[in-house]
């Protein structure tokens, strides 16, 4: 992997699908960029699956993206049956504020409200009460050989616990088709006892013109106690659409 990271390539490596830290890229305007996923996430107690995990991704202009996102869980637990539904959506709109060129800064804001989720969805422990306000930044950077991205965000009020979030990813390009990322992402809630840090590895291969493998895998790096995963993954297909998804999109 690191060996990998190093070798010489040409494109941009990013974050977002397949990873939890998102970055400052929009898909351009009149574009559509869908990630359609399945991701497990394996702890102690519980395991969930989000089968499918749909984020739906639209361009107003070079620098604005709307997002709607929402998964269909199913959860396991110690000696309880399983439980099934849709969870929380995530509407949001992302802003590139700053962008000073491919190899320069980029700096975007890109907050989410997580809504309310049914009453019964809620009863199975699938879902939170809602709403929620995410209100996160995110950074680019070239740094030497590799694409460095940044993300920092705090949910505020809202019915949900009070919760930070930092991801970190780097990597990049290593041939034309294949693009090699790792990702440190924390996550702590407070007045609660979860505090979970991730280690991840994986990336994208490009299949053919505006269709793009997904895949990682990780786990907690801070132990096993209290919800940290002892496997996380995801494996889905990226769709890039041009001309208000009319047609595939030339290049990524």
């Amino acid at each position: 992997m690191a060996l990998s990271l190093l070798a010489p390539a040409t494109g941009r490596a990013q974050a977002g699908p397949p990873f939890l830290t998102n970055d400052p890229g929009t898909p351009g305007n009149a574009n559509w960029e869908i990630n359609l996923g399945s991701m497990q996430t394996i702890a102690r107690s519980v395991s969930s699956y989000q089968v499918p995990q749909i984020d739906l991704n639209f361009g107003v202009g070079d620098r604005i993206q709307l997002t709607y996102e929402v998964p269909y869980i199913l959860q396991t637990s110690a000696g309880q049956p399983l439980q099934s539904g849709w969870s929380n959506g995530y509407p949001g709109v992302k802003w590139r504020f700053l962008d000073l060129g491919e190899d320069g800064w980029q700096m975007s804001t890109f907050p989410q409200v997580e809504t309310g989720a049914s009453l019964l969805a809620r009863q199975k422990g699938i879902a939170v009460p809602g709403p929620r306000y995410l209100l996160p930044l995110e950074v680019t950077k070239k740094i030497g050989p590799l694409d460095v991205d940044f993300e920092t965000g705090y949910y505020v009020a809202g019915r949900a616990p009070r919760e930070r979030i930092l991801g970190l990813v780097a990597g990049r390009t290593v041939t034309e088709r294949l693009e090699l990322d790792a990702e440190i992402y924390d996550d702590r809630a407070h007045d609660t006892a979860f505090h979970s840090t991730t280690l991840d590895l994986g990336g994208r291969y490009k299949l053919r013109r505006g269709l793009i493998a997904l895949f990682m895998a990780g786990r907690s790096i801070n132990g096993f106690g209290d919800g940290q995963p002892q496997f996380m993954g995801y494996a889905g297909i990226q769709f890039l659409l041009s001309n208000y998804g009319r047609s595939f999109t030339q290049e990524p």
